[in-house]
C-alpha cells in the first residue's frame, strides 16, 4: 500500500537532489508544534527539527534548524552573526520568503535562498523528521543530507 503524500516544492527539491526520504503524514493541530507531530508519529521530539525563519537587524533573512524540544537564543545567534539583533520573521514575511505557510515551512525548495544554520547536535541523530513543505507533513531523512544539499553552517545557539 502506498501512501499518497503532497508533492511540494520541498519534495521536488529532495527528488532533484536524490535525497532518500520517508514521508510521514499526521493530523496538523494549530499551535501543536513539534510536540504534537512527535506524539502522533511516535518519535522523540528532539529528532523533530523545526525550520525557523529569522531576520537580522539589517533585515537579512536566515533559516535556523533546531531540535523540536529546544529554542533558539536570539542573543547567542546575534553574537555569532556579528549583528545587533536577530528576531523571528513575522508569519507573513516568513511565508513570502519561503513560499510556505508557517507550520509547514521546509528548508528545502524555498522561494528565496537564505543562509541556513543548523544546531550542531542535529547531526548526532541517526534519522531526523523535518517539514516536507505542508502542515501535517514531515519527511524522515538522514541529517547528513542537510549538509549535502543545503550547505548548512553548524552552530550552537540552543537553549
Amino acid at each position: 500500500m502506498s501512501v499518497e503524500f503532497p508533492i511540494t516544492p520541498a519534495v521536488r527539491f529532495l527528488r532533484e537532489k536524490r535525497v532518500e526520504f520517508v514521508p510521514h503524514l499526521y493530523d496538523y493541530v494549530e499551535k501543536g508544534g513539534t510536540r504534537e507531530s512527535a506524539k502522533q508519529l511516535g518519535v522523540d521530539e528532539h529528532a523533530v527539527i523545526k525550520t525557523l525563519v529569522f531576520e537580522t537587524s539589517e533585515k537579512k533573512p536566515l533559516i535556523v534548524l533546531m531540535h523540536g524540544d529546544r529554542e533558539v537564543s536570539t542573543k547567542m545567534l546575534a553574537r555569532l552573526l556579528g549583528v545587533k539583533s536577530v528576531e523571528p520573521a513575522t508569519p507573513e514575511r516568513a511565508s513570502k520568503l519561503t513560499g510556505y505557510l508557517v507550520g509547514g515551512t521546509s528548508p528545502f525548495g524555498t522561494r528565496t535562498v537564505m543562509r541556513t544554520l543548523a544546531e550542531r547536535t542535529i547531526f548526532e541523530i541517526g534519522r531526523i523528521h523535518i517539514n516536507g513543505g505542508k502542515r501535517g507533513f514531515l519527511v524522515e531523512i538522514d541529517p547528513e543530507a542537510l549538509r549535502r544539499v543545503l550547505r548548512v553552517e553548524e552552530v550552537e545557539v540552543a537553549i
